[in-house]
């Protein structure tokens, strides 16, 4: 029986970036399959979005929006930092060691923005909630996090009477870098209590892979029942199906997004080496922000060996993919963090979407090395020269269009609207 939907969801176009993208594709899948679906999301003139791609709007189109405005505390943030820049997650637009500064409004933001400064919003997202409720009732709220402070809207609208599910695209006290706050003690109670409040009051909790549901099941005795994997996924849409395998003069390896100095940078330059040394020319692409210590790795690298490397910044979504589907090969990097074995990247999915060989470096027995296992997509490592021997070899293509069905958009909306009813 069709729903009527309602998701709470910080992150909507204008913003950009993969936080973005899981549920203005899976609103819209749902609306496919006959569902009511509209967004609760923050005016974008109130909102601190890292990242801006103007052209996601056109893909929000159809779909109802209620933005309402928020409460700035990022703002006190950059003014303390006297940076015009929103951090990025893990503070990936940040290099170096931070600064008496940095340390110190990260210190404030840790233990004084809990569970972090975006709940500026909460009170005039539950207040529009309540008020599109009484004019037409919804039959579920779910709430997507980071940033996880949106989870105690949907908390507030239980209390309400409201059926609430919780979607956890990251951990929230795991989240590799919690520890870059410098959370006290009493902060990290407080935190782990908002969590624990969450985890055990949502009717469903949502999470992108197997052993982030495993993680967030273990906080509460285990109880896995109420907890569902609803991974990631990719637009067909988005991609040409019909794109040739390309014909680079020099094999181009891609990679999109955020590049922090927990990836495993060491094991990639080593890798970069040994295959330069042994083959020959490599081409590298990067889009997105990595770090600047990367950035001048990398460059020293290309002093050293028959390396080109392309540093293109941002690109708007659409842009992205097509950057991808011209690669010869597409990089994969896991960060080496705790519980990183669970780390499902909306990346890993687009990767699967353009057909392309995927290859990286990460946990093999994680989650993502088991997708592209699965579809035959490609392959991570842990060895820098068996790595290296590996992408020699690397195959024209990647997932074939029916290995990769599983991860469209529809079909995952699919199999979330089967819990509708349970």
């Amino acid at each position: 029986m069709p729903k009527r939907i309602l998701v709470a969801t910080y992150y909507w176009p204008p913003a950009g970036g993969p936080g973005v993208q899981r549920w203005l594709k899976t609103a819209q899948a749902l609306k496919q399959l006959g569902h009511d679906v509209e967004v609760l999301t923050v005016d974008p003139s109130s909102a601190t979005y890292p990242l801006r791609d103007e052209s996601l709007l056109a893909e929000a189109e159809g779909l109802t929006v209620h933005a309402t405005p928020a409460r700035d505390w990022f703002g006190a943030y950059q003014k303390l930092t006297r940076r015009k820049e929103v951090p990025f997650s893990g503070f990936a637009n940040q290099a170096g060691r931070p600064g008496p500064i940095q340390r110190l409004s990260r210190w404030v933001r840790g233990n004084f923005f809990l569970p972090d400064p975006r709940r500026g919003w909460n009170r005039y997202a539950v207040d529009e909630a309540l008020r599109q409720h009484a004019r037409s009732p919804y039959d579920l709220v779910i709430t997507s996090g980071p940033p996880h402070s949106t989870h105690l809207v949907g908390l507030e609208l239980q209390r309400h009477g409201l059926r609430w599910w919780a979607d956890f695209r990251d951990p929230w006290t795991d989240i590799y870098y919690y520890r870059m706050f410098y959370p006290s003690a009493w902060a990290r109670r407080r935190d782990a209590a908002m969590e624990q409040a969450v985890l055990r009051h949502a009717e469903r909790v949502l999470a992108v892979s197997d052993d982030l549901k495993r993680l967030l099941a273990s906080k509460v005795g285990g109880d896995g029942a109420r907890f569902v994997v609803v991974p990631n996924g990719y637009d067909p849409a988005d991609f040409n199906a019909e794109a040739p395998v390309p014909r680079n003069a020099t094999r181009t390896l891609a990679y999109t997004g955020t590049l922090t100095l927990d990836y495993p940078l060491e094991a990639l330059y080593a890798a970069l080496r040994a295959y330069c040394t042994a083959h020959g020319a490599l081409h590298l692409v990067f889009a997105g922000r990595p770090a600047t210590e990367a950035v001048a790795a990398l460059t020293q690298l290309q002093q050293e060996l028959p390396l080109s490397v392309e540093f293109k910044g941002y690109l708007p979504h659409a842009e992205s993919v097509a950057l991808l589907q011209r690669a010869d090969a597409l990089l994969l990097l896991i960060p080496e963090l705790p519980n990183n074995r669970g780390i499902l990247t909306g990346k890993l999915f687009e990767y699967l979407g353009s057909g392309r060989p995927i290859w990286g470096f990460g946990p093999v027995h994680g989650d993502a090395n088991a997708i592209l296992q699965q579809t035959q997509a490609g392959a991570l490592f842990e060895h820098p020269n068996e790595a290296a021997e590996a992408l020699a070899k690397w195959p024209e293509r990647g997932a074939d269009l029916a290995a990769r069905t599983r991860y469209t958009r529809l079909g995952i909306a699919r199999e979330l609207a089967a819990y509708f009813d349970r």
